[in-house]
């Protein structure tokens, strides 16, 4: 007999807590379960089950034998959800968290090519510029930027972003431009109140040390494209990504603040929770996004 269905058989008759309930589970005659349990039972040298006429119980043995069985069942089950996944087309609702500056200049602009190809998939989207809790907030996957935090989700590099300390031609008429990383603390700094520590400022020297850079800024917001219109404004120096810059910059409406500094490369990542496989939907989507930013990046935006 099938070794897998002997198991199933056993696990069943210990789930339901006898025979006739088993059978029901499983769609056959109680004499077939009986047989596939006293089959195990044989081939195992082991009694699993006492039975009376009043009830079935499992042995010492046979608890523990149950447990590891349990497992297996499920995973066997979880393969064969995962083949059938694989080959049913990507459909459902799909909840996407992204940051709110990277959403409206890069994800939003592609979502309708990606909504034209996979017809059967409705997108949410919330723009924040918080750290959502995946799991527990009913999110299918993110798109974060910088170094990941939570270890135990997985992940996937989209792309990648440099970043720069940037300010306007008019702020560097009227304040002067910095030489170095110490001439910082007397210009006037933008910082973005959503990041821990904004209003320190990590830098590398052209010798390759970090420095810190702690300095009160004139303006702090929690949005990034403020930031960068405060910049273009004259305001004063800020310390943006190049997916917010780049267009500006090319433009010549802002500048680097200390063109020979080395430059600060981050990551822009998919996450989604860990799992066995992962949802058609959300493959989809992260594979989509692979090729739609195939050309971005580090300074190409």
């Amino acid at each position: 007999m099938d070794r897998l269905t002997e198991m199933e058989a056993f696990a069943t008759v210990v789930d339901q807590g006898g025979f006739t309930d088993a059978a029901k589970k499983m769609g056959i005659s109680k004499s077939a379960v009986s047989k596939h349990v006293s089959a195990l039972e044989a081939r195992l040298g082991a009694r699993l089950l006492n039975r009376t006429t009043r009830r079935v119980s499992p042995t010492e043995i046979g608890l523990a034998y149950y447990d590891r069985a349990r497992r297996v069942l499920n995973d066997a089950g979880e393969a064969d959800a995962l083949v059938t996944s694989m080959q049913t087309a990507p459909s459902g609702l799909l909840r996407i968290s992204v940051a709110t500056d990277f959403g409206v200049n890069h994800l939003s602009p592609v979502l309708g090519e990606f909504l034209q190809s996979y017809p059967d998939i409705t997108v949410n989207m919330v723009l924040n510029n918080r750290y959502v809790e995946l799991i527990s907030e009913g999110f299918d996957m993110a798109v974060r930027i910088g170094d990941l935090e939570d270890s135990t989700l997985r992940a996937r590099k989209l792309a990648e972003t440099t970043r720069r300390m940037i300010a306007s031609p008019g702020y560097f008429a009227q304040y002067g431009r910095p030489d170095k990383i110490d001439d910082l603390n007397e210009h006037k700094l933008l910082h973005y109140s959503n990041q821990a520590n904004s209003a320190v400022w990590k830098i590398t020297a052209p010798s390759g040390e970090k420095r810190q850079v702690r300095t009160a800024g004139w303006l702090t917001v929690n949005d990034g494209q403020s930031l960068l219109n405060a910049c273009v404004s004259g305001l004063g120096i800020a310390y943006l990504p190049a997916f917010l810059y780049a267009d500006a910059m090319a433009k010549g409406l802002v500048e680097e603040a200390i063109p020979g500094l080395p430059v600060e490369v981050q990551g822009i990542y998919a996450v989604y929770p860990p799992g066995r496989f992962t949802q058609p939907k959300v493959r989809a989507f992260i594979d989509f996004l692979v090729d739609a930013f195939a050309d971005r990046g580090p300074d190409n935006w």
